[in-house]
C-alpha cells in the first residue's frame, strides 16, 4: 500500500475519531437545557463529559495537522475555500471551550451567560461541520443545509444516549424520551442524505452547483493542471450509507428498550459509517479536480512522518482509553 494512502487512511480514522468522540460532547451541550431542570443536574450532565471533552479535540488538531503535513494541497484548498465556515467553528469551538471552563468558577448570574455560550457553541460547531462537507461534496445551499441538519442530528441523539448511559434518575428518563424525540427527527434526514452521499459528483462534480464552486472547481483544474477527477462511486459506499441508516434504525430500538449502552454503540457506529461513507466518496477527489496523489506531499516527508505516527499514536489511543476507562462509571447527583 502506499504512503499516499496510508496517510488518506489515517487522516479519515482521525476524523472519525473526532466525529464520534466529539459528537456526544457536541450533544450534550446543545440539550443543555433542555433536559436539566437545575443546577444540580446541568451539573451532573457537564460532569458527564468534564473529564474528556477537551482531550477529544485532541483529535481534530491531530486531523488538522496530519493535512497539513501529508497533503498541503488539500488543507490550503479547504482553508481557502472554506475560511469563513471554518474561522466560526473556531470561534464555536472557543467560545464553548471558555464557557466549560469558567462554569464552575463564576457567579450564577454569569453562569447563565457560559450556559449559552456552551449551548452556541456546541449547536454551532456540530451543524457547521456537516455544512462544510455536504458543500464541499455538491456545491449547492440545499446540500449545505441537509449535511449540517444531519450533523446536528446525529451529534443531538448521540448526546442524548450518552446523557442515558452516564446518569441516573429523571435526567436518565429525560434523556433517554430525548433520545427518542431526535431520533424521529434524524432517520428522515439521513433517509434523503446518505442514499445519495456514494455518488456525489458523478456528474463531473454537481451540474447544480452554483458559478462560484464551478468556477473554483476549474481553478483549482487550471492551477494544477489536472483534468477533472469527479468523485466516485464504489458499491461498498452503498453498503456503508445503507448500514448507517440501519444502525440508527436499530439505535431507537435500544433506546425504547433501555439498552443504553447498546443504543450508544449503535449511534456511534452510524457516524461513523457516515464518516466512511465520505471519505470514501472523497478517494479519488478530496477537491474538485484535484487528485489525492497529486494533494500529498512528497515520499519523504511523508516517510517521516510515518515514523512519527508510528511512535506517537499509540500513546494517544492508550491514553485516551485509559481516561475513557477510569471515567466509565455513571454520574450521580
Amino acid at each position: 500500500m502506499e504512503l499516499t494512502t496510508v496517510w488518506f487512511l489515517v487522516i479519515a480514522f482521525l476524523w472519525t475519531g473526532y466525529f464520534v468522540l466529539e459528537g456526544f460532547d457536541f450533544g450534550v451541550g446543545a440539550l443543555l437545557p433542555v433536559l436539566s431542570r437545575d443546577e444540580g443536574e446541568r451539573k451532573q450532565m457537564l460532569a458527564t463529559i468534564g473529564p474528556v471533552w477537551d482531550g477529544n479535540e485532541v483529535w481534530l488538531i491531530t486531523a488538522v495537522g496530519a493535512m497539513f503535513a501529508a497533503f498541503p494541497v488539500w488543507y490550503s484548498g479547504l482553508l481557502s475555500g472554506f475560511y469563513l465556515p471554518l474561522v466560526m467553528v473556531l470561534i464555536g469551538l472557543i467560545v464553548r471551550g471558555v464557557a466549560l471552563e469558567w462554569r464552575g468558577k463564576v457567579t450564577a448570574r454569569e453562569r447563565v451567560l457560559c450556559d449559552a455560550g456552551i449551548v452556541t457553541g456546541s449547536v454551532l460547531t456540530a451543524f457547521l461541520w456537516g455544512a462544510i462537507f455536504g458543500n464541499l461534496l455538491y456545491g449547492t445551499t440545499a446540500a449545505t443545509v441537509l449535511g449540517g441538519a444531519l450533523s446536528l442530528a446525529l451529534a443531538v441523539l448521540h448526546g442524548a444516549v450518552f446523557v442515558a448511559l452516564k446518569t441516573a434518575g429523571p435526567l436518565r428518563a429525560r434523556a433517554r424520551r430525548a433520545a427518542l424525540a431526535v431520533a424521529v427527527a434524524a432517520l428522515p434526514i439521513a433517509v434523503v442524505a446518505l442514499p445519495g452521499l456514494p455518488s456525489a459528483g458523478q456528474a463531473g462534480p454537481n451540474e447544480a452547483a452554483g458559478p462560484a464552486y464551478q468556477a473554483g472547481k476549474a481553478g483549482v483544474a487550471r492551477v494544477m493542471g489536472t483534468a477533472d477527477a469527479g468523485w466516485t462511486s464504489h458499491p461498498l459506499l452503498w453498503v456503508a450509507a445503507l448500514a448507517a441508516m440501519t444502525a440508527l434504525a436499530a439505535a431507537v430500538a435500544l433506546i425504547w428498550r433501555r439498552r443504553e449502552g447498546w443504543a450508544f454503540t449503535a449511534t456511534a457506529a452510524s457516524i461513523v459509517l457516515v464518516t466512511a461513507t465520505l471519505f470514501g466518496t472523497l478517494w479519488r477527489a478530496p477537491l474538485p479536480g484535484l487528485t489525492v496523489a497529486e494533494a500529498a506531499s512528497g515520499p519523504y516527508t511523508l516517510g517521516i512522518l510515518t515514523w512519527i505516527g508510528l511512535i506517537a499514536l499509540p500513546f494517544v489511543l492508550a491514553y485516551q482509553g485509559w481516561t475513557y476507562w477510569v471515567f466509565r462509571r455513571r454520574v450521580t447527583a
